[in-house]
């Protein structure tokens, strides 16, 4: 029965990510709620002291661990010198990932500004998702969306998966959290300020950067994935991070034929199955 449930739900996966290229804002959240619809995942809009952060759901009281994923950049530029008018992502990866784990408690939690669309409050300046994406402040408010889950299942322990850029703000949320027991990252942007360099973009001085802080996160286990074919994030991301990390509680894996974008939701669940290394 479960797996039939993992084949339908990968099935609808797939063809709704055919909908995402050119589609609008409205069209985006709502392809966004039907793939979390079909796993069970109730969105609740979190305010906090800075930004609306978008959450989808499926948490059953009383919940000791929960396994929470933290989307990429979403649709943060139209070019190389234009930004997008608004982040929603054209392919919510994170999301998809979610939606496939068929843990009894799964949080999902929406980079500042996606999804809230199309007219964007007034704090949602292009700034949020191009340059101060990954500043203090949206690292705060990501932290605050997640003291709001944790408050209400005290003791809880955090599984922590990141997607692209969310794999720096879920390393940042790991170094500052007390709570947190493993970390993943998919095609992690662990190292910002190489990616930036790595691409010829303009830097980031007031952004956060994962890499900076590994250290810190030597006694958690983690692992961090990526594609061979990903030129956005190359696998060496991932290697330095690990090797900044040190210990023996990090490992990185390289998937064969996976691009950035590619469908890491269609093979999640065995690297879910196959757990984080021991420390």
């Amino acid at each position: 029965m479960q797996v039939r449930r993992n084949i339908l739900v990968a099935a609808l996966l797939i063809n709704l990510s055919f909908l995402f290229a050119g589609c609008t804002s409205v069209d985006r959240q709502s392809v966004a709620s039907q793939i979390a619809k079909q796993s069970g995942l109730t969105r609740e809009n979190v305010q906090t002291s800075s930004f609306l952060i978008v959450t989808w759901s499926r948490i059953t009281p009383p919940a000791t661990s929960l396994h929470v994923y933290i989307e990429g950049d979403g649709f943060a530029w139209q070019s190389r010198t234009r930004p997008s008018d608004d982040p929603t992502p054209h392919n919510p990866v994170g999301l998809t990932l979610a939606a496939t784990d068929t843990r009894a408690d799964v949080l999902y939690l929406a980079r500042p500004c996606q999804f809230v669309g199309p007219a964007l409050p007034a704090d949602c300046s292009v700034r949020w998702w191009t340059e101060d994406r990954f500043s203090a402040e949206v690292l705060e408010a990501m932290n605050e969306a997640l003291d709001r889950f944790v408050a209400r299942y005290p003791g809880v322990q955090l599984d922590l998966t990141g997607y692209s850029g969310g794999g720096n703000i879920a390393a940042l949320l790991a170094e500052r959290r007390k709570d947190v027991r493993s970390l993943r990252t998919v095609a992690g942007n662990l190292d910002v300020s190489y990616v930036n360099a790595l691409h010829h973009v303009s830097a980031m001085p007031d952004s956060l950067n994962a890499i900076d802080s590994a250290a810190a996160l030597r006694h958690i286990p983690q692992l961090h994935l990526s594609g061979d074919a990903d030129k956005t994030v190359p696998s060496d991301v991932a290697r330095r991070f690990v090797q900044a990390v040190g210990g023996n509680c990090a490992r990185t894996a390289v998937v064969s034929g996976m691009a950035h974008g590619s469908d890491w939701a269609a093979i999640w669940p065995q690297w879910l199955a196959q757990g984080v290394p021991a420390c």
